[in-house]
């Protein structure tokens, strides 16, 4: 299911942090994806539906270089990528045999794939950084998938960092790793994330003013009245919010304000 463009820029705005927020309060508390890391600093946070794949532990008989030409192969699954998936793969958190390398890799780029995610690890290190995939994974080792693991399929329910994860689902990754949307909850979270992060990002500018945090994290009754003040003061005219956004100390607020 395609994300449309507009979904994506109000997802792009909120970290997954405050994500992991706005999900608990409706009851989602699984939904951080463990041991997925920013293989480089600095990564973009990335939007995107799931595009899964599901690996096995080896079984000898399976797992030989010779899969790798066999039609149920993670070559037959990046060959079905489409353009703009997070293709988030269940390694079972193996990490001693690395799902994909470089040539791999450089094939989703070369597809459009937003980004690979994985509780597992990559291989061929040098060449992943330089295929410009954006990657996050759980470390780095020389030996390969079939050291290790069966791939048996793609686009099936996983598990991945110990969250279950449906085709198209929605994947969000930052700094701070993997979370999931689940594709019902899309709607809710849209409407609901920036409104947070806003808040947040207001938070942010009020420590940095010195205001100490009783009362104002969380909100009380007369700080959520500054609060609703301070948004009712800002500009509509969109020359006159870039003023006003100019004037601001502090980057986060900048950031939340923009959210639509």
């Amino acid at each position: 299911m395609p994300i449309d463009g507009t979904t994506i820029e109000i997802l792009k705005g909120v970290s997954t942090a405050t994500l992991t927020t706005v999900l608990l309060k409706k009851g989602l508390r699984n939904v951080w994806m463990r041991g997925t890391k920013p293989l480089k600093p600095g990564q973009p946070r990335v939007v995107g539906p799931a595009f899964t794949l599901r690996f096995v532990p080896a079984r000898e008989d399976l797992a030989t270089p010779a899969s790798w030409a066999s039609p149920i192969s993670t070559r037959a699954a990046i060959e079905a990528m489409p353009q703009g998936v997070v293709a988030v793969a269940d390694a079972m958190g193996v990490l001693d045999a690395g799902i994909f390398g470089d040539i791999l890799c450089s094939r989703m780029a070369k597809r459009g794939v937003a980004a690979l995610v994985t509780d597992g690890v990559l291989r061929d290190a040098e060449g992943v950084l330089q295929s410009g995939l954006d990657v996050w994974c759980d470390g780095i080792a020389a030996p390969p998938s079939v050291a290790g693991l069966t791939f048996v399929g793609w686009q099936e329910p996983i598990a991945c960092g110990g969250v279950a994860v449906f085709p198209d689902d929605i994947v969000v990754v930052d700094q701070d790793g993997a979370v999931l949307i689940p594709a019902a909850y899309l709607d809710q979270v849209i409407a609901e994330a920036p409104e947070q992060e806003r808040m947040e990002g207001w938070i942010m500018d009020e420590v940095g003013r010195g205001v100490p945090l009783p009362g104002l994290y969380p909100m009380n009754e007369e700080t959520r009245r500054r609060y609703d003040a301070w948004k009712a003061d800002m500009p509509t005219d969109e020359g006159a919010l870039w003023d006003w956004l100019a004037a601001l100390d502090d980057a986060g607020v900048q950031r939340a304000v923009l959210s639509p």
